[in-house]
């Protein structure tokens, strides 16, 4: 679809145009199921949509880091997801615009991302939520942001949702080459997004502050539960497994979850890949789990 469009690969392209080119992918995500309000809130500067769940007084939260290589996506264009996530796990989720690289470049979503899911936690209740139940997820870069607040918050949140993950920046696992053309996501975009996201800031694509595979097994410990989804016909299928593995072994709670036949992305495009809701469900009974 994307060829036939005649738009130019995403490595060809300047950041504006290639926002333009994800966000008007978003109506592949459906309309988002039936939920109680959406609501923009700005969180300590950072502009979220707050969407609530129906019938839930007092709902556990999920902050949601939307994908797009830290460079393009939005909250707003994620927006289906979340309600979808909130529909099926009776949570709240707030999503979280945070801001993007090139003009904004490392480490700026992370803090970004922290401080909202700090807030939370510590003001969740003068908003109606639970802020005792806290967990944080995110799909691709989102994955990645996700992993890394749950490192720096350890145990004051119950759950992290990792959907096929950033965790290595350095781009070494064999999947990135096995998967590096013909399945949306490629190697040349991998490297084009991590490019501008660590371009001009000295951070070295394996530091522990943008790669979180690179954590000692003593700090992977402290993180709280998580679940791993990965696709098969993804660049980033086996750092995804990996960190699942490896948080396993720092004797973190950690269930990893494939779809063998899937891309990058799907989870994101219920219109048009149905296994997406499989996926979304497995996410929502997960944080179920998690808030129960």
């Amino acid at each position: 679809m994307l060829v036939d469009a005649g738009r130019p690969p995403l490595h060809e392209s300047v950041p504006v145009d290639a926002r333009a080119a994800y966000d008007a992918m978003a109506p592949f995500g459906g309309e988002g199921a039936d939920v109680e309000s959406v609501a923009e809130l700005t969180i300590d500067g950072v502009l979220c949509h707050v969407v609530r769940p129906r019938d839930v007084a007092k709902p556990p939260v999920l902050v949601w880091f939307h994908g797009g290589g830290w460079v393009i996506g939005s909250s707003a264009a994620s927006i289906a997801v979340c309600q979808d996530l909130a529909a099926a796990t009776g949570c709240a989720v707030i999503s979280v615009d945070y801001r993007l690289a090139p003009e904004h470049p490392a480490p700026a979503a992370v803090m970004d991302c922290a401080a909202v899911t700090k807030w939370v936690l510590e003001h969740g209740r003068e908003i109606g939520l639970d802020h005792t139940r806290v967990a944080v997820g995110g799909d691709s870069a989102g994955g990645n942001l996700a992993a890394l607040v749950a490192l720096e918050l350890g145990d004051a949140l119950c759950h992290q949702a990792l959907v096929y993950p950033v965790v290595d920046l350095t781009l070494s696992h064999p999947s990135i080459d096995e998967n590096a053309e013909g399945y949306l996501l490629t190697k040349a975009g991998m490297q084009w997004f991590v490019g501008h996201y660590l371009g001009g800031t000295g951070i070295s694509a394996g530091d522990v502050s943008v790669s979180p595979l690179a954590s000692s097994p003593e700090r992977l410990r402290r993180t709280a539960s998580a679940s791993v989804l990965i696709a098969g016909f993804d660049p980033l299928r086996d750092e995804g497994a990996a960190y699942a593995a490896a948080l396993q072994q720092a004797g973190v709670a950690a269930e990893l979850r494939a779809f063998p036949g899937q891309i990058h992305g799907f989870f994101s495009l219920r219109v048009l890949i149905p296994e997406a809701e499989d996926a979304i469900g497995w996410i929502a009974q997960q944080l179920r789990s998690a808030f129960a």
